[in-house]
């Protein structure tokens, strides 16, 4: 080809290829959702002690997070189970965990406290584990989190997580 029909040839590709595109993928591609980017993983223990091994976490606002909670003790479920309960920020704990004392049939999680949970793992025997996988709240703060087990919170089962 000869060397003076490059250029036009060129340019013409370029604008063909930039004409030719349709109005939506002109448009910016908005970031991925919440929900596909990965959950960093966090383990927490529990056993007969009434205590969690990990009463501290922090994350930035709107990470992915796992929670995983096993139940290392040996005492039957019935009489030493162990849940894992983020609270919405305001919510008296105390209260909250006087209140999931009454709610032996969903597992010491009341119903009625629904829109104070940010997120919560079932109540664990010995040797179990479960895990819940959230967004961390957008809102920076102190977010308490408890085992709403009747008696564990009062002896100091619970934690916070710090996001910011």
């Amino acid at each position: 080809m000869p060397r003076y029909f490059a250029a036009p040839i060129a340019l013409f590709c370029a604008a063909l290829a930039g004409g030719c595109s349709s109005p939506a993928s002109d448009a910016k591609t908005p970031p991925a959702a919440e929900s596909t980017s990965p959950a960093r993983d966090v383990q927490i223990t529990a056993n007969d002690t009434m205590k969690f091994s990990v009463v501290e976490i922090k994350a930035k606002p709107g990470e992915r997070l796992t929670v995983t909670l096993t139940n290392t003790g040996t005492t039957p479920k019935f009489s030493m189970g162990h849940n894992w309960v983020l609270l919405t920020p305001g919510t008296d704990a105390q209260a909250f965990v006087v209140a999931a004392a009454d709610a032996v049939t969903t597992d010491y999680v009341p119903a009625a406290a629904k829109a104070q949970i940010v997120a919560s793992t079932k109540l664990l025997g010995p040797k179990e584990s479960n895990g819940v996988t959230f967004t961390v709240p957008s809102s920076p703060g102190r977010y308490e989190f408890v085992c709403s087990f009747p008696g564990h919170f009062q002896v100091g089962m619970r934690g916070v997580l710090i996001v910011g």
